[in-house]
């Protein structure tokens, strides 16, 4: 079965910056419902689209079509005296944007005596990115994950 608008697909993945480095790749297989509906990265999902189980494609995005230009604004730094005890680099904060109302997930960096650096960026953002990924299993999605939107089961969502 080739890869097509409202296929369940299940892929293994790597990802690479401008100068080689792997910097995140799958340890388990993931899966995701193609056609839109915003669970893989765009270029990628064009990419997979007509390929069949054991295809591998290669794709290098720029930041804007990756995880987005590095925002200076979106570093913080914050009184200490806001976060628990116990916060340390690398922990995740939820916030509110003042402006936007959305919710931005905040990444700890930095952890001085009155002061906590959050960074509200993707750890990715502002990179260049080789995506490789090499396709485990296409199938026709359910009426259910179609509903949601998202691919349910062994490797996909758990409700």
């Amino acid at each position: 079965m080739q890869i097509a608008k409202n296929s369940a697909v299940t892929i293994n993945y790597e990802m690479y910056n401008a100068e080689g480095v792997q910097i995140d790749k799958t340890e388990e297989p993931i899966a995701y419902l193609h056609g839109g509906y915003d669970n893989i990265l765009p270029l990628v999902e064009e990419a997979l689209h007509g390929k069949s189980v054991g295809d591998t494609v290669e794709v290098t995005m720029s930041p804007e079509d990756a995880f987005g230009e590095f925002e200076p604004e979106l570093v913080r730094d914050e009184d200490k005296d806001v976060f628990p005890p116990e916060v340390e680099v690398g922990m995740m904060f939820e916030a509110d944007d003042p402006v936007s109302g959305d919710v931005i997930l905040f990444r700890v960096t930095d952890v001085t005596d009155g002061t906590v650096t959050v960074d509200g960026n993707h750890p990715f953002a502002g990179m260049t990115i080789r995506f490789v990924a090499s396709v485990v299993d296409v199938r026709e999605a359910s009426s259910e994950e179609l509903a949601h939107g998202h691919v349910h089961g062994a490797h996909g969502h758990h409700h």
